[in-house]
């Protein structure tokens, strides 16, 4: 199934909301990586829990602010606010690693231990970076579609000269 119709593609192309995905989603992966680091360093170390915390809190905001951008975009484009057919399991993953990183919020309050809560970060982490490799995989899909879909045009255009 082609990822988008001309249409959607075209109100893709326009929407102002792509290019705010384009923005956020390479910031959310650098956080991620400062984030993953200093986590790490405090299982590792004992070291950095307060530095460690405040980029999980950093991580999370930006998780936030993508998915709800990511809902207007999805809205704007197919109508749908969320599991859109051309976006279902990008969106369930979405859901499993919002979910995780969440529980971030819960450990705190109920007390659990440092390194326990950075531990819950870890698999929060895990099921950002398979979303992430869904959007990835997703988004060559797209540009594979768009590529196919120049080589047409120009032939096309051609024949019907």
């Amino acid at each position: 199934m082609a990822t988008y119709t001309p249409e959607q593609l075209e109100r893709r192309n326009n929407s102002k909301w792509t290019l705010v995905q384009a923005v956020l989603a390479p910031l959310q992966f650098l956080m991620f990586i400062i984030s993953f680091s200093l986590v790490v360093r405090y299982l590792f170390t004992g070291e950095g829990y307060v530095l460690a915390n405040v980029t999980v809190l950093i991580k999370i905001s930006l998780l936030w602010l993508i998915t709800i951008t990511g809902m207007i975009w999805e809205k704007e484009i197919f109508g749908h606010w969320f599991l859109a057919p051309q976006f279902f399991w990008e969106d369930v993953g979405n859901a499993v690693a919002m979910l995780t990183h969440n529980l971030y919020f819960l450990a705190q309050w109920l007390g659990w231990s440092e390194r326990s809560v950075m531990l819950l970060m870890v698999v929060a982490y895990s099921t950002y970076m398979v979303n992430c490799g869904q959007f990835i995989m997703k988004g060559l899909q797209a540009r594979k579609q768009r590529q196919e879909t120049e080589a047409l045009q120009p032939a096309t255009m051609t024949q019907s000269k």
